[in-house]
Parts: structure tokens; sequence; C-alpha cells
């Protein structure tokens, strides 16, 4: 069995999964399974993947279910991954020759360090450059989620590879009729129990798509209030630092605004009422002007 599963979720992404295909064709060790995660596409995804496999040096599988958002495909993926390590790999992306190889290096030397869930690497743009504020000790770093990205405000995308069974034990909160959630919230919450390993390595290239989540993120996050305000209280129970708190509290009033509850409510539940008392006119003045936004 392969050390690492690729994991692609896609929804109507077949005719740019040729790119990614060829840099995992390119990678300099085959041993890897690819596994992508058809999230109710009506484009010919299906058919282009079955063609890739009749080519591909090294297996492909491919599952299809119903339309439901990123994180719900990821949930779903991971009932078929038995390798121990699973990296997520998005549909317009692709990876550098040597990353497969990088990773199965790296995880051989940390391997019995029982407190980790999964090694970070940098994200390189398509014409060179970080994508991510690199701010990752050229020797690396072993901190959590939150210490290394929030805390240290090390900004921008990474390249994750996550051990399997954390992933299994962190899953992805769904909401009916909502399909966008930040990924975040999941390795937030896992900054709680485990720490990451990080690397000043460019493993992965990523090439933002205007049609893309991240260049729509506001209008999902609007459509999706119940993820949003759970991805803010997973910010709110950490140990992040104070700017990101008073973000997180905002975005809790806001979204729960969009999402019909009560002020009452909300604060109830919350596990800082002090800071929601004193944000609340704030957040009052924000969700006015984010409804008049999306009207216009």
């Amino acid at each position: 069995m392969s050390n690492i599963t690729v994991l692609t979720p896609a929804y109507n992404r077949g005719k740019l999964l040729e790119k990614l295909y060829e840099s995992l064709c390119a990678q300099d060790c085959k041993d890897f399974e690819w596994l992508i995660v058809d999230d109710g596409s009506t484009d010919d995804t299906s058919e282009r993947v079955e063609q890739m496999k009749q080519t591909a040096d090294f297996p492909i599988s491919y599952h299809k279910k119903e339309n439901g958002g990123k994180h719900t495909a990821l949930n779903y993926a991971y009932q078929f991954i038995k390798a121990p390590l699973t990296f997520i790999v998005d549909s317009d992306d692709s990876l550098t020759v040597d990353a497969i190889s990088c990773v199965n290096e790296i995880y051989k030397k940390y391997k019995n360090e029982s407190d980790l869930c999964g090694f970070s690497f940098l994200r390189g743009k398509p014409d060179g450059g970080y994508l991510s504020t690199s701010g990752v000790p050229q020797d690396g770093m072993k901190e959590s989620y939150v210490e290394c990205r929030i805390n240290r405000n090390i900004g921008g995308d990474m390249a994750e590879v996550w051990y399997t069974h954390c992933l299994k034990e962190y899953l992805f909160p769904e909401f009916q009729g909502e399909k966008f959630l930040g990924e975040d919230i999941v390795w937030v919450r896992m900054s709680e129990k485990y720490k990451m390993r990080f690397f000043n390595c460019v493993i992965y290239i990523s090439d933002y798509l205007e049609d893309g989540l991240t260049n729509n993120r506001r209008k999902h996050n609007i459509k999706s209030p119940n993820g949003c305000i759970a991805r803010a209280e997973a910010f709110l129970d950490s140990n992040a630092c104070m700017k990101i708190r008073i973000k997180s509290m905002l975005q809790y009033q806001i979204y729960g605004k969009f999402a019909g509850r009560k002020s009452g409510e909300l604060l109830s539940n919350s596990s800082d009422k002090i800071l929601y008392c004193a944000l609340f006119l704030p957040s009052q003045l924000l969700y006015g002007k984010w409804k008049r936004d999306i009207k216009e």
C-alpha cells in the first residue's frame, strides 16, 4: 500500500483535471494513489477520468456523489482512503515533479511523532514566487496550525498533507442546504490536540480561477451562514490572538443575522459574552453594509 493518497474533489472541472494529471504523471516517485471525488458534476468529468485511467502508470480511483460542496466531498472521500497520508490537491492546481518523493521523505523521518496531524509545505505561483507569505524557517518548525498560521500571521494558502486518521477524527460539519465551508474550521479544531511540521519548500502550484471558490468567498459565505457561524466558533474556542478573536466574533454575529438567529440566542451560545457585547454595535453596522452590498 502506498503511503500517500492524492485526493481531488471536483465539480464540473473535467477540462481542468488534465493539468493536474500531467503533473502526477511527471512525478519522480509513483508511490501514490489518485482519488477523485466527483461532487455531482454535469460535465464530462467521468469520461475524462476513464481516459486517464487507461494511460496512467499509477492507480486512479473515481467516485461520484450528489452535489453538496467541497467539504462534503472530502468527508465522503475518507471512507475510501487506506493510506496513512492524504494530500488534498484541487482540480485546477498541480504539483512539482518532486512533490510525492518530498512528502515520502518527510513522512519517513517524522512518522513516529504521535502528536502530529500532518505536514505543511509552501505553494508557488505558476509564474514563480510564493503564494503564501513565507515565514517558515529554512530548517522548518513544529507548531500547531493556530500557533503558526494564525498567531504568527503567516498568511496565504499552503500545501498541507494530513494524517488520514486525523481527517477521519475531525470531519467537516454539514448543514442542510449549505454548500460552502472554510476548510480551516477543521485545521483549527485539530490544533487543540495536534501539532504540524512546517517546511520552507514549494511542492504545490496554485492557479486561482475567476469562477473558483476563493474569488467568490463573501457570496458563498452569506449563502452558507451556519457553516460560517461554526467556523467563527472554532476560532473563538482556540488560542488565536485577540485580533483574530475580534474578527471571528464579528463574523459570528454577522452570519448569525444572515442565518436568522436571534441576538439573545447568539449571546447565550457565545463562548465569550464580554467580547460579544463589546462588538454588538459594530457587527450590526457591518451586517447592514453587507446586506446592502449583495443587493447591488
